[in-house]
């Protein structure tokens, strides 16, 4: 059996978020909780527009969620350490007769990470598996959905500072990591990109997510994400991660038609360099979910997102309290594809 993980841009079936359960790292008291679950849940609600929502709440939190969410979007309990569905969910994958499965990483804390807990997260990929219905497959692969992005063609994105990370796969190489690739997304050709952005990879980062940085709207196409401030140190690392990627080509041997797209204008905030960026969206049944930041660029992104996926409607939702807890729209949200069979 040969399992495949289709293009964010194949037909889906609904949205799997998680809800901010207080206490967590990133939402440690009742001001910050309650500013991610208003982040959180316009997310949500955004998507609505365009598919169902399922929200997996911690039982402790069922009361609280329903002030937040409607009632159109489904909920769910099981108990969460965090709120990275992206990254503590599965990775959906079809098989040859499109039927549903759900790879089910490894997850450790983003590197085993001394300020994170996975000891309820860690579970979530398996049960938001069966509550879809989908074949499990279990990977002893540490791996985060934030650290792989896929054409549906053969093609994967990943970074070295992530499959690479010695806190996630201690002596495994690339050959290694490049095979599980393989066996459970149905890809043969793996992309390194050699890092991820500055904020990523400092303390409470993921130490070099692909999705912040890099998407394929369609096949032979990347956005890559631009800081054209030379300012701001991910000037260069983006200037780098661009170079290396034009000396790249997909699983059929084209060069890519990369679309840059510039970071927002603004450069810091209370903690430092922001890693704000507009790659970091979802694309949904007709539409693009987009990272908004109150930016002058925040227009020129919705139309460089317009051209790359033609015929969906671009909706911008401010993400400035999610970048805030060290993330974005794509990585508090996990695509469901529809299965053929």
């Amino acid at each position: 059996m040969t399992w495949r993980m289709p293009a964010e841009t194949a037909p889906q079936e609904r949205i799997w978020m998680a809800f901010p359960p207080l206490g967590a790292t990133a939402f440690e008291d009742a001001d910050s909780v309650h500013a991610a679950r208003t982040a959180w849940s316009a997310v949500a609600h955004a998507v609505l527009d365009f598919e169902p929502v399922t929200m997996v709440v911690d039982p402790a939190d069922r009361d609280a969620a329903r002030k937040y969410l409607s009632a159109s979007i489904e909920v769910v309990e099981a108990p969460l350490d965090d709120a990275w569905m992206r990254d503590i969910g599965p990775t959906f994958v079809l098989d040859d007769d499109g039927r549903l499965g759900a790879v089910d990483w490894v997850f450790n804390g983003w590197g085993a990470q001394e300020w994170a807990s996975w000891e309820h997260d860690r579970h979530i990929g398996a049960t938001v598996a069966r509550l879809a219905g989908a074949e499990l497959i279990d990977s002893p692969l540490v791996n985060e959905g934030g650290g792989i992005q896929v054409d549906g063609l053969g093609t994967v994105l990943v970074t070295e500072t992530v499959q690479l990370d010695p806190g996630r796969n201690p002596g495994l190489d690339k050959a290694a990591v490049e095979a599980e690739l393989a066996r459970t997304l149905g890809v043969s050709q793996v992309i390194w990109l050699p890092r991820g952005l500055v904020r990523d990879s400092e303390r409470f980062g993921t130490r070099g997510h692909v999705d912040i940085v890099a998407a394929i709207p369609s096949p032979g196409k990347l956005l890559v994400h631009t800081q054209t401030d030379a300012a701001h140190p991910d000037a260069a690392v983006t200037a780098d991660i661009i170079a290396g990627l034009r000396e790249t080509g997909d699983a059929h041997g084209n060069t890519w038609d990369i679309m840059e797209v510039p970071a927002p204008q603004v450069l810091r905030d209370d903690e430092g360099w922001v890693d704000y960026s507009y790659i970091n969206h979802l694309v949904v049944n007709d539409g693009v979910i987009c990272c908004g930041f109150d930016d002058p660029n925040d227009a020129k992104a919705r139309d460089i997102l317009a051209e790359a996926y033609p015929g969906r409607r671009v909706v911008s939702v401010d993400a400035r309290e999610i970048f805030a807890r060290g993330g974005g729209i794509h990585c508090i949200t996990q695509q469901q594809p529809a299965a053929l069979a």
